[in-house]
Formats: structure tokens, sequence, C-alpha cells
């Protein structure tokens, strides 16, 4: 994985735009307009992370970020015009780390893909970083970051990643969604926000968990959720 910001947007003066606050900003930024030439940068060129706009030629956003998942684990940021919670959820559910709806701000982008590089380092450096965790039939290993249930490796997304690693530092106990919420988003939970839900929700289906009776991510009602041990 390289230094480089991937920007996948197809509006070349906000593109222009948004690359040289980032540049002055001390991050490398390389432009991409074309949702089928990104795939093919970041399974070449990984990038640090990438900023995806939805609307696209070529492969549109959407597609972007669920096919670069098979092969790309770092963060990744998405923008769009519309205004839309379904939108929010299908991004989330493809993979997407983050969400904002354009017009967004130099300032507040910037300040969304730091915290999410910010994320990932922490996680790359927390204590217990260099020690395997075994829950249950889940295996984690933080050295390389994979994960293994019933020895079948399952491949996670950075943000689904670092949600299982947060519920596998303390296993057996519950966490609250406050909680999660706040160290996942570095914001205190609103009481609205189903994005913890959401990625609870693509954990389970990812580690073969059964939705309706889950034994591996429990729901305790009314207090939040626990990593069986």
């Amino acid at each position: 994985m390289n230094n480089t910001i991937l920007l996948v947007e197809d509006d070349h003066k906000l593109s222009a735009l948004t690359a040289e606050f980032l540049r002055i900003n001390d991050f490398d930024v390389t432009i991409i307009d074309n949702g089928n030439d990104a795939i093919e940068y970041a399974r070449n060129n990984p990038p640090l992370a990438m900023i995806l706009d939805i609307m696209l030629p070529g492969a549109d956003g959407l597609m972007v970020c669920r096919q670069v998942r098979d092969f790309y684990q770092g963060p990744i940021l998405m923008l769009t015009a519309m205004d839309n919670d379904i939108d929010e959820v299908v991004g989330l559910e493809t993979g997407a780390d983050d969400y904002l709806t354009k017009p967004t701000k130099p300032r507040v982008l910037l300040a969304h893909l730091r915290a999410l590089l910010r994320r990932l380092e922490s996680y790359e450096n927390s204590p217990t970083a260099s020690s395997i965790i075994q829950a249950g039939k889940v295996i984690i290993d933080p050295k390389s970051r994979s994960v293994r249930v019933d020895g079948t490796n399952v491949h996670l997304t950075t943000a689904e990643y670092n949600l299982l690693w947060l519920l596998a530092e303390q296993s057996g106990a519950v966490i609250s969604r406050e909680e999660l919420h706040r160290k996942t988003f570095r914001l205190e939970y609103d009481g609205l926000d189903r994005s913890i839900d959401l990625r609870i929700s693509r954990l389970r289906k990812k580690l073969g968990d059964d939705p309706k009776t889950p034994y591996i991510i429990k729901t305790i009602r009314g207090q939040g959720y626990l990593l069986a041990q």
C-alpha cells in the first residue's frame, strides 16, 4: 500500500480543487474520473485511502466499492450528491467506511479523511495489536488483520474488522452501542444513527452467524452487543 489518496471523481473542476486542498495538507493525490479505471488502479496500486463519488462513468461508485473490497482493505470515504438515507445504507453495505453528502466543505472532507486514517493507525498500534484473539470459533490475527471462522478465512472491510476488534478486545462482555459508536466515529451517539447496527448485521452475515438467533455476536437487549467467548 502506498501513501497516495485515490480521488475518484468525474467533475474535473471539483476534483482539481479537492486534490489541491489535500496536497496543501501533505497528501499525495491521484485523480481518476472513471469507475472501471479506478478498480484497476486500486488493484495494481493500493492507495492509502479512497475518496469515491457515487455518480461515475463506467462502473458507478457503489459497484467500484463492492468490487475493490475483494482485494482492498484500506479506508473508503464515499461522496454523493443525493441526500438520501437509502443511499447511505447501500454505501455502507457495499463496504464504505464513511459517507459525506456533496457539496462538502474541504475542511470537513479533510477531517473525515484524517479521522479514518487515525482510526486505522490506532488499531494497528493498540497494545493488543500483536496478540491473536480467539473468541469461540472466531480467530483474529492482528498482524495480518485476518479473521478465520472454523478455520475458514473471512474477508472483512477495514470498518468491519475494526468493529469486530473492538468487540474482541472485550469478548464475553457487553459493549454498549454508545461506546461502539464513540470509538468508531469519535462522535457521541445521537440515539438515531444506525451505522453500528448495519455493520453488526453485515459482520454477522460474513461470520456465518444466524441473524435470528445469533451465537457469535449477541444482542443484549437494552445494553448493547457481546462477542461470545
